[in-house]
């Protein structure tokens, strides 16, 4: 671990241990208030003197690490001062989910924000379901109960349809924006921009599902060879589901002789099955394109590179001249076709390689394991559990440094290029168009202020979820690449474009997504095949989709049903849904990983 990496830990210690406390609370907040001195109710101490001395200081002890020089920084600084005159002493309450980077901003930034400017803004942080609970009784009431949110773009598809949100792009044009905020700088804007072109969402922060396994393990050249013998071709980072499946046999029932290393069991996969809502989200975040369903992600008529499949999505949801038409095989969708069925029935055969008792995990119980030192991969890891990762013991060799990496997510047998390869969360800022104009404008402000260069990089370094590319490519992430297990380059890579949230052929995503968890969780629990599980998924979005239909909700790109026709009919034209392969199982390919970086070093995708 690199010394800069201890310093910069050491320097936060007060913060970190803060942000700890507030990431276990289910709902807190932080406030500030104007004052030349004394501290805020967050617990971090303000800064002392004139505004000016006051924002010098705060650089000092919190932004030290910057992509700006510290000119530049106290330049953006007394901009925001400036620019919050007209709300001086105004109460301003904004929401988001807790994980690491929020709760950042809610103790940390939040207090340094309302003592420059006077404003008192309230970061209040809760449970991403409850979040997405008062955003969606906002929308149906109309009723402000917070001035901003952090709203994952998932939802983008009702943000644009609907006529409730009141869009970055204007916020950018009316209302104070930050002259050097930079909005090309952003590397998810696609991904809050709906298919009109308009800017709804503003990135705040990033994370992806990748794959993770024991690089100390793939290294071991005994181990290599045991496995080489078995399978006749090189251990390493798989590039699809079969040799994914080989490497979770070989670690769970071979290695050895016996499925142990040093003595110990140890598995060669891991996954949760709880029947629980956060099953919904370990499938709609792209699993089934991971699998190989839906359509590319390049617009046949324009040849341009989306989001999302087009016409067909991760969701199996086709969409025509921008509205929704089907979810159903019968009606064009892909949510019940044979690429999806297979996605389902893959991850149910292989809790056969998993830790016992993992398939009654939820999400939360199941995070801490492979921290534990017994797993060798996960198809389905997400970065955001790169700090808590290398904060655990027994994933960090005697130097301290990881035995662990992250790698891109292999791919099932119904792949093609062009597909997407998993799924990127974008929790982004979200504003009402029914919303208070100058409290909105005030949490314009700080979302500004929370995404600024001045500030950007030394929350990059505590959450690790990455929103700008200058961050990305800082000196201090060259520097430290080496502790984040492969997170940075990864974020480098001309493959990161292949990670992407849900699109916007979703109409109506808080409504949809609850029907995953509970149709997929009745397989995982063996209640029904994956067949009549993905049956059940696809009529119950075709059932959502024809009451928006049938209720107007939309007037633009609104739900306009295709009429049921035979199966075959779809499955024989081009693109999704596709027909089932008469081999699932494919020829196994794996690539080393320090050849895979190192390509990426030079700019080349691991699938050239």
């Amino acid at each position: 671990m690199s010394t800069r990496t201890v310093r910069k830990r050491t320097q936060y210690v007060v913060a970190l241990s803060a942000v700890t406390t507030l990431a276990l609370s289910a709902c807190a907040g932080a406030t500030g208030g104007g004052g030349d001195t004394g501290s805020t109710d967050s617990g971090i101490e303000t800064a002392e003197g004139t505004v000016e001395e006051r924002a010098e200081q705060y650089i000092d002890q919190y932004f030290a690490d910057s992509v700006l020089t510290k000119e530049e920084q106290m330049e953006e600084l007394m901009w925001f001062v400036e620019a919050a005159e007209p709300y001086a002493g105004m109460d301003v309450s904004v929401l988001s989910e807790n994980i690491p980077t929020h709760a950042y901003e809610s103790e940390v930034l939040a207090a340094v924000f309302s003592d420059l400017t006077g404003i008192n803004l309230t970061h209040s942080l809760m449970g991403e379901g409850e979040v997405m609970e008062i955003i969606s009784t906002e929308i149906q009431t109309r009723t402000s109960v917070y001035d901003g949110y952090v709203n994952d773009t998932d939802s983008i598809g009702g943000h644009q349809r609907g006529d409730y949100i009141y869009p970055i792009s204007t916020l950018l044009e009316s209302s104070p924006t930050l002259p050097t905020l930079d909005i090309d700088d952003f590397i998810g804007l696609s991904f809050g921009t709906g298919s009109d072109g308009v800017i709804y969402q503003l990135p705040d922060q990033q994370f992806a599902n990748l794959y993770w396994f024991r690089y100390d393990w793939f290294s071991d050249p005994d181990i290599q060879q045991q496995f080489e013998d078995i399978y006749g071709y090189p251990l390493g980072v798989p590039v699809n589901w079969s040799a994914y499946e080989d490497i979770a046999v070989f670690f769970s029932t071979q290695v050895n002789g016996d499925g142990t290393i040093d003595g110990e069991e140890v598995f060669g996969h891991m996954d949760y099955g709880a029947k629980h809502f956060s099953l919904g989200w370990r499938f709609t975040d792209a699993w089934l394109s991971m699998a190989g369903n839906g359509d590319t992600v390049f617009d046949p008529e324009t040849g341009e590179r989306t989001p999302n499949g087009i016409p067909v999505d991760e969701w199996g949801i086709r969409v025509e001249n921008c509205s929704p038409v089907g979810s159903s095989v019968e009606r064009g969708g892909d949510t019940n076709a044979p690429a999806s069925v297979y996605a389902v029935e893959k991850y149910l055969e292989w809790f056969d390689y998993a830790p016992p008792g993992a398939q009654n995990l939820n999400f939360d119980e199941s995070a801490p394991v492979v921290g534990e030192g017994n797993v060798a991969q996960q198809m389905f890891w997400y970065t955001v559990f790169t700090r808590a990762t290398i904060d655990s013991p027994a994933m960090s060799d005697e130097n301290g440094d990881p035995v662990w990496r992250m790698a891109p997510s292999p791919h099932g047998a119904y792949w093609q290029e062009g597909h997407k390869l998993g799924y990127q969360d974008a929790g982004s800022w979200t504003f009402m168009n029914h919303a208070d104009e100058e409290k909105r404008d005030a949490a314009w402000l700080y979302a500004q202020f929370a995404t600024s260069k001045t500030v950007d990089l030394a929350k990059s370094i505590q959450g690790l979820t990455f929103a700008r590319d200058t961050t990305i490519n800082s000196d201090w992430f060259t520097e430290n690449a080496g502790d984040y297990g492969g997170l940075v380059e990864f974020y480098r890579s001309p493959d990161r474009v292949n990670w992407t949230p849900t699109g916007t052929n979703v109409p109506d995503y808080p409504s949809m997504s609850a029907e995953w968890w509970q149709a997929i969780g009745s397989a995982a629990a063996g209640e029904i095949t994956a067949q009549e599980a993905m049956d059940q998924l696809a009529t119950k979005q075709d059932e959502i989709m024809e009451r928006l239909e049938r209720a107007g909700v939309h007037d633009e790109c609104g739900v306009k049903l295709n009429e049921p026709r035979d199966a075959q009919y779809w499955l024989d034209q081009p693109g999704a849904p596709y027909p089932a392969l008469a081999d699932e199982k494919g020829t196994p390919e794996t690539v080393p990983y320090d050849e895979l970086v190192a390509g990426w070093f030079e700019g080349n995708s691991y699938l050239d």
